[in-house]
């Protein structure tokens, strides 16, 4: 029986690479899901083998539970490390179904929300360091944003705009004629 490399090895890999695919955290959330799925499975076996003897159980569980919290632990620590190397792949990850995707556009997430936070955070960063900005510090953040990033993302949003707007009037039409029959 073949194994899958474990979650770690593809952080490992991932985070040493210099432009790593976008599938790369994919297949470390795959291997992360198999994981998790073999936890469950002791954690199920632990139940069914639960003894009354607590020291026992607590020999067992304990160590176990550990296990799950840093597995989780480490699930979050990757992910975090990941949205700063690449964070439009977090908006839209590839193990989303369309079934999904669509839930969350009639849920109200739709692309220029996430230019719209960008924007939040770049005022926010900004306030908040003016006056080093002033004193013509740098402060690596959002905060400093040149004009002309702020022109390509003005750009960006344009364009999402753009092509929500079509659709949307897409989405409306086909729910007429769902409507219609």
């Amino acid at each position: 029986m073949s194994t899958l490399p474990n979650s770690r090895a593809f952080m490992a890999q991932a985070m040493h690479s210099d432009n790593p695919p976008r599938e790369t955290f994919h297949n470390f959330f795959e291997c992360w899901l198999c994981e998790q799925n073999s936890y469950l499975e002791e954690l199920v076996s632990a139940a069914e083998n639960h003894n009354t003897n607590q020291q026992h159980d607590h020999a067992i569980l304990v160590p176990l539970i550990h296990r799950i919290v840093r597995h989780y632990e480490q699930y979050y620590q990757f992910k975090s490390n990941w949205e700063r190397r690449d964070a439009i792949s977090m908006f839209t990850p590839t193990w989303r179904s369309k079934l999904e995707d669509a839930f969350l556009w009639i849920g109200g997430w739709r692309p220029t929300l996430a230019i719209h936070l960008l924007y939040s955070k770049s005022g926010i960063q900004f306030e908040s360091k003016i006056g080093d900005l002033i004193r013509g510090l740098t402060t690596e953040d959002l905060g400093e944003l040149t004009p002309n990033q702020i022109k390509r993302i003005d750009q960006l949003q344009r364009k999402t705009i753009d092509e929500e707007r079509v659709l949307s009037e897409k989405l409306a039409k086909q729910q007429e004629s769902v409507a219609d029959r």
